[in-house]
C-alpha cells in the first residue's frame, strides 16, 4: 500500500491522476472530499469497486486510489480490515491513499497500519520545478515560493497574496490543524504562525516568543504548536546541533518557513518592495535555502540543524549517516573571515563547509541541485 502525503496543494492528486492514466492497469480513483461521506461504509463500497476491477483484470490486478481519506472518521481501521482481507485472499488489488492533512494521516498510519504501507512524501515545489512549469526566475521563486496552484496568479500579486492567505494558510490552519487535533488556544497557534513567518531565519527562545506573543501560555504549549505547524507543512523550528542528542532537544528553535510564499504573503509587501529591501531580501535568501534543506529533511534525506556558540553561528548543519555539512548563507558580499564556519570546523570536523551567496555558491546554483548533491558521496 502506498501513502502519498504532503502539504496542501503541492500536486498530490494531480500526480496520482497522471500516473494512473499512464498505467496499463484498470484503476478506480475516488475522493472523500465532495460530497463528504459519513462513515467507513463509503470506504468499503469503493474498495469493492476496486476488487471487482482487479477480478476482471486477472493476475495483473487493478489500482484503487482513495483521495482525502483522512476526512472519514476511523478510516485507518477500515483500511486495515479490508487490506488484511485482501492479503489473506491473495487479491491483486494495489491501493494508494492520499491525504492533505499530514497530522491526521500520520496518526492513522501509526495507530492501525503499521507495517502495511510505504510513504511517498511530496514536499513544496523546488526552484527547478517552478522554473520548468511556470518560467520562474530566482527572484520569482524567492517571492512567490513553491506553490504551483498559486503560480498562475503571479502576474497579479494582490490576487496571488489573497489566494495564498485564504486558500492555503487559512485552510491549512482551520481544516488541517484546528479541526484534526486538539488545540486549546487557537488564537495563540495563529500568532505562533505569524511569528514564525516574521522571524524566519532567526533563533528565538521560547521565553522571547512568549514576550512577543503577549500570552499567558507556557513554553511547552509553544513547542507543541510549532510542532503542529511543522507537521502541517508550514514552518518548523530547527534544533541546535550538538554532539549529544539531549543537548539538541533543549535548545532554542531557529524558525524556518517551508515555503517563502508564506513570508511574503504574511508581510504584505509587493514583489519590488520585498526584493529591493536589503534586510527583507536577505531573510528571503536564507529562508529559501533553509526551505530547500528542510523539505529534503522532511522527506528523510538528512537531518537539519543550526549551530550557535556565543556570537559565532552556522546557518544550517546537515547530517546524513556519517556525513556532516555546515552551510553559511550570505545575500551580499561576505567578509573574508567566516568565524562561525571556522569554529564549527574545529569543533566537529565536518565533511564539507559551504558558503552560499556572496563569493560562494550562487543561490541559483544551490537551489537547482538536490540536497543529496551537497551532502556529497
Amino acid at each position: 500500500m502506498q501513502v502519498v502525503s504532503g502539504p496542501r496543494q503541492v500536486g498530490k492528486t494531480t500526480l496520482v491522476g497522471q500516473v494512473l492514466s499512464r498505467l496499463d492497469l484498470p484503476s478506480v480513483f475516488v475522493s472523500a472530499d465532495e460530497p463528504t461521506p459519513g462513515d467507513t461504509a463509503w470506504i468499503a463500497a469503493q474498495w469493492e469497486r476496486g476488487r471487482l476491477a482487479a477480478a476482471d483484470a486477472g493476475k495483473a490486478g487493478a489500482v484503487l486510489a482513495l483521495d482525502e481519506i483522512q476526512k472519514i472518521p476511523r478510516w485507518s481501521e477500515a483500511v486495515k480490515r479490508l487490506w488484511d482481507e485482501d492479503t489473506r485472499a491473495g487479491r491483486p488489488l494495489k491501493v494508494v491513499l492520499l491525504g492533505s492533512a499530514p497530522l491526521l494521516m500520520q496518526r492513522g498510519l501509526t495507530e492501525s497500519l503499521a507495517g502495511r504501507f510505504e510513504v511517498i512524501h511530496l514536499p513544496h515545489w523546488s526552484y527547478p520545478e517552478m522554473r520548468t512549469a511556470f518560467g520562474f526566475s530566482p527572484d520569482d521563486y524567492l517571492y512567490f515560493g513553491g506553490y504551483p496552484g498559486a503560480a498562475p496568479l503571479a502576474g497579479d500579486p494582490v490576487r496571488w497574496r489573497r489566494y495564498v492567505l485564504d486558500a492555503l494558510v487559512e485552510t491549512t490552519i482551520a481544516r488541517d490543524v484546528l479541526m484534526m487535533t486538539r488545540v486549546d488556544k487557537p488564537a495563540l497557534l495563529r500568532r505562533v504562525f505569524d511569528l514564525g513567518c516574521r522571524y524566519s531565519g532567526q533563533v528565538l527562545s521560547y521565553t522571547k516568543m512568549l514576550g512577543q506573543l503577549q500570552d499567558a501560555g507556557n513554553t511547552t504549549t509553544l513547542a507543541h504548536y510549532l510542532d503542529l505547524l511543522s507537521r502541517a507543512g508550514m514552518l518548523t523550528g530547527l534544533q541546535k546541533y550538538a554532539a549529544q542528542p539531549v543537548r539538541r532537544r533543549g535548545s532554542s528553535p531557529k524558525l524556518q518557513v517551508l515555503n517563502t510564499a508564506l513570508m511574503t504573503a504574511m508581510a504584505g509587501l509587493g514583489p519590488q518592495e520585498a526584493l529591493t529591501d536589503r534586510e527583507f531580501r536577505g531573510r528571503l535568501v536564507e529562508s529559501a535555502v533553509g526551505a530547500h534543506l528542510a523539505n529534503a529533511s522532511a522527506g528523510g534525506v538528512c537531518q537539519l540543524y543550526y549551530w550557535r556558540e556565543r556570537n559565532r553561528e552556522v546557518d544550517f548543519v546537515l547530517r546524513a549517516d556519517r556525513r556532516l555539512v555546515a552551510i553559511e548563507v550570505k545575500s551580499g558580499r561576505p567578509p573574508h573571515a567566516l568565524p562561525g564556519l571556522t569554529h564549527f570546523a574545529r569543533a566537529f570536523a565536518p565533511t564539507r563547509t559551504l558558503l552560499v551567496g556572496g563569493d560562494g555558491i550562487p543561490l541559483k546554483e544551490f537551489l537547482e541541485k538536490p540536497v543529496e548533491h551537497w551532502l556529497g558521496p
